[in-house]
């Protein structure tokens, strides 16, 4: 049994090693931990999302972002990167090498069984406290369903689920409407 005190890493020190990492890892209260590959369903969830909202924003100040896009969460308790993210109006960034974004206002995760307990557990409840994020979209890999947090004037947060391909969502924070069967375009899961 080692006795050596772990070290615990700064945002600084992560993010000097992180720009400078082959593979990305998340960084959370002085750790970092390596991301894995993502599947054929995953990537394809993801690349549906980017297209439909994609789409949306054209000539409008919107953008949206893949997951390489590192997003700060918590007040430097977290660094992650969300299978997308999108905003409205201009970005701020953490610095000038643009790769560290602060104010996204939809973030979305497509869920994986291994950590869909994180995403909807801790790593929400550190989204949270961004103040520009009014939306958190969860969209499952394993079956057509799709979970939409949405913060309420009070600060709450909304639930609304859909899990049928003529459904739609409303995605306030960024004026857009998303269709069930186009996030799952592509997509067949057994009953």
């Amino acid at each position: 049994m080692s006795t050596q005190p772990k070290h615990l890493l700064t945002p600084e020190e992560y993010l000097e090693i992180e720009r400078n990492a082959e593979l990305k890892s998340e960084y959370y209260r002085g750790e970092m931990f390596a991301m894995a590959g993502a599947t054929e369903v995953h990537n394809l969830l993801v690349a549906n999302l980017l297209r439909d909202l994609g789409v949306q924003f054209r000539s409008r100040p919107c953008r949206v972002y893949a997951n390489d896009l590192r997003v700060r969460a918590g007040n430097s308790n977290l660094y992650t990167y969300p299978h997308v993210v999108a905003l409205c109006g201009k970005p701020e960034f953490l610095d000038g090498k643009l790769d560290t974004l602060l104010n996204p206002n939809l973030l979305i995760e497509v869920l994986s069984p291994s950590r869909e307990g994180y995403d909807r557990g801790l790593k929400f409840e550190m989204y949270r406290s961004i103040e520009s994020l009014t939306e958190y979209l969860l969209v499952s890999s394993d079956r057509v369903h799709i979970d939409l947090y949405a913060r309420q004037a009070d600060g709450r947060w909304l639930l609304t689920s859909v899990s049928r391909p003529e459904e739609s969502l409303e995605l306030r924070s960024v004026a857009c409407r998303i269709m069930v069967a186009d996030v799952y375009e592509k997509l067949e899961f057994s009953e």
